[in-house]
């Protein structure tokens, strides 16, 4: 499958390389960030999960002990009437789903809701919720997932469920509309601790400082290619790229062209800081 091709979002390719195929790749991890090219996203790296029917899944972040340490994304992959009726086993977690190839129903509270390519839904903690596919074709969509953390005086989030081709993109200041910002939540409503958006560079529009701050971030390449600074070195990444980025990282960004380069963002936000205690 040539996934360049699959618009409009970038889907892993699965399968596995001809024996022919150099080993050298793009795939790196180091203290401050790791980079997962779409290349490593095959066959064999695959996992599956508990309850779930005709299902695998890419896991492309997870909590680590002196790296990034609040979430976990996965890009699953449900086969047709595959899903789960008891999908996430810690009542504790809240998720985000986001589709990027098929469509799915997704139940929440009783209601039923059909996600397509761009659909998106918060789930909060202990949310009742399940998820089918009901098409003839396999059905793709990232889940983020974070262990939420409450506040006294604040209620918990309610569900929701969106597409991002009903969202106008956010101009960032200063940028004329080359850097945009999709956002699916308020960012002054505190209730939430993440938040995940879409970030939108036109041709040539660039992060014009390195951002150094304390989100942990998980950027996921939906289309398009650029150079991207990470820490110290710049990486070229492409449609179907992850990064991984651990708290402080600097970054800042060139959008290559020819075509808009666009990516899925996590980022744990709202939150005091958690402190040592003696």
């Amino acid at each position: 499958m040539d996934f360049m091709t699959k618009p409009p979002y970038a889907i892993p390719p699965g399968g596995l390389p001809s024996q022919r195929e150099l080993l050298t790749g793009r795939a790196v991890f180091t203290e401050a960030y790791a980079v997962i090219p779409h290349g490593t996203m095959r066959d064999i790296v695959t996992s599956y999960l508990p309850f779930w029917e005709k299902t695998r899944l890419w896991v492309i972040a997870r909590p680590l002990s002196g790296f990034a340490e609040t979430f976990s994304q996965y890009i699953m992959e449900v086969a047709p009437g595959g899903g789960s009726d008891s999908p996430e086993a810690d009542p504790d977690a809240q998720g985000v789903l986001f589709v990027v190839d098929g469509t799915i129903e997704l139940t929440v509270e009783g209601k039923p809701h059909t996600l397509e390519s761009g659909g998106y839904a918060y789930l909060p903690p202990a949310c009742n919720w399940t998820l089918r596919n009901i098409s003839d074709a396999p059905a793709r969509f990232h889940w983020v997932r974070k262990a939420y953390e409450k506040v006294e005086g604040l209620e918990v989030p309610q569900p929701f469920t969106a597409n991002e081709k009903d969202i106008a993109p956010i101009a960032m200041p200063d940028t004329n509309g080359a850097w945009a910002t999709t956002r699916f939540v308020d960012p002054t409503d505190l209730r939430h601790d993440m938040h995940v958006n879409i970030v939108t560079l036109e041709p040539g529009a660039v992060i014009p400082f390195a951002e150094t701050h304390v989100m942990e971030h998980g950027l996921y390449v939906l289309e398009g290619k650029a150079v991207y600074r990470l820490n110290n070195d710049w990486v070229e990444v492409e449609a179907g790229d992850f990064m991984w980025l651990r708290a402080f990282c600097p970054q800042a960004c060139y959008a290559g062209g020819p075509g808009k380069f666009r990516y899925l963002l996590y980022k744990d936000v709202n939150r005091h800081m958690k402190l040592a205690r003696p």
